[in-house]
């Protein structure tokens, strides 16, 4: 393992890590006891899963590689204790290190991670919407890219070696629920079905808890023939790579760099494409400004096509858009 690239090495960590982080979701799920903390805003929560599972996040992966940089949303401190001793992936390790990345030393690596993206569905008992998110930056661009679904098929209630009673009480092997998307630019996006999706539509997706008159304004305007409501900036971009939807449109400050790091490496590895409103890409630096000023649009295929149409109006608006303070916990 030590003559595979650093780079490889820090997501078979990350994909192993984001399958323990799940673990810890669900058995806080099944406690009751969520733990709920309002930070103030449109439903801007957190609850004990976001706390618990940055810091077994952040404890595991530094302990393994106490060099790269860690920015997690919730800021937890290092807790040593909370080091999950999750290994490696044996999948992503027998990969190939694109060539781009082989030289790239620990130092070089920052990483965004969203312990818990979709909190507000969580606490809902929308747990399809709920992701993990752990994303790889190298020189200020997303290049590797986790997303952890905790809950995938949480509905499948004829499960071979369980059943789903009700909210609070799963009754099913961890194991047998779940599901772990990865990718590498230039190397390609794993655990996943690629769905094209048809020609004649244009379903577009966009927030469900942080709406307003400018995002619905904006999205009427580019004639959808359907506009899907979810939570999570991960799962709507799950939702555009497997053809439920044809583009992720938010024009918003809303997303963070956590939100859309992970999430940006898996989808461009997939072929796709994200950027803000403008057509202009993301920068991940450990410095750069943590809020997605100029808003996000996710595709898999025909991204200029949809950023072209966003309406001028929309444009300027957004190039208007005050820095929103980060709330205090």
């Amino acid at each position: 393992m030590n003559n595979q690239a650093v780079v490889m090495r820090v997501m078979a960590s990350c994909v192993r890590v984001a399958d323990k982080a799940a673990e810890v979701v669900r058995e806080i799920l099944n406690s009751g006891d969520l733990g709920i903390i309002d930070k103030g805003g449109q439903k801007n929560l957190q609850t004990k899963a976001d706390r618990t599972c940055e810091q077994v996040i952040r404890a595991s992966i530094m302990s393994q590689f106490p060099n790269l940089t860690l920015i997690g949303e919730e800021d937890e401190p290092l807790h040593p204790a909370s080091d999950a001793k999750a290994g490696y992936d044996d999948e992503v390790l027998a990969k190939q290190c694109p060539d781009a990345y082989k030289d790239v030393t620990e130092d070089k690596i920052v990483l965004w991670v969203d312990p818990l993206d979709g909190t507000a569905e969580f606490t809902e008992g929308l747990l399809d919407h709920v992701t993990i998110l752990i994303g790889l930056a190298i020189d200020g661009k997303a290049v590797g890219g986790v997303i952890n679904q905790p809950f995938f098929n949480y509905e499948n209630k004829e499960q071979k070696d369980g059943v789903i009673t009700e909210l609070g009480s799963l009754v099913a092997e961890q194991q047998k629920m779940g599901r772990t998307i990865w990718g590498v630019v230039g190397l390609g996006a794993f655990g996943w079905d690629l769905v094209e999706p048809p020609k004649d539509r244009r379903i577009l997706i966009t927030t469900r808890s942080h709406s307003n008159q400018l995002v619905t304004s904006c999205l009427e305007s580019m004639q959808p023939t359907h506009v899907e409501r979810q939570g999570g900036a991960g799962n709507k971009v799950l939702k555009v790579m497997e053809g439920v939807a044809d583009a992720y449109v938010f024009p918003s400050p809303g997303c963070k760099k956590w939100d859309t790091c992970a999430p940006e490496a898996v989808l461009v590895a997939a072929g796709g494409e994200l950027t803000d409103m403008f057509g202009k890409k993301m920068e991940y630096h450990a410095t750069v400004q943590k809020q997605n000023m100029g808003g996000t649009i996710a595709t898999l295929r025909d991204h200029d096509k949809i950023v072209n149409l966003v309406p001028q109006t929309v444009r300027d608006e957004m190039k208007n858009m005050k820095l929103i303070p980060r709330s205090k916990k």
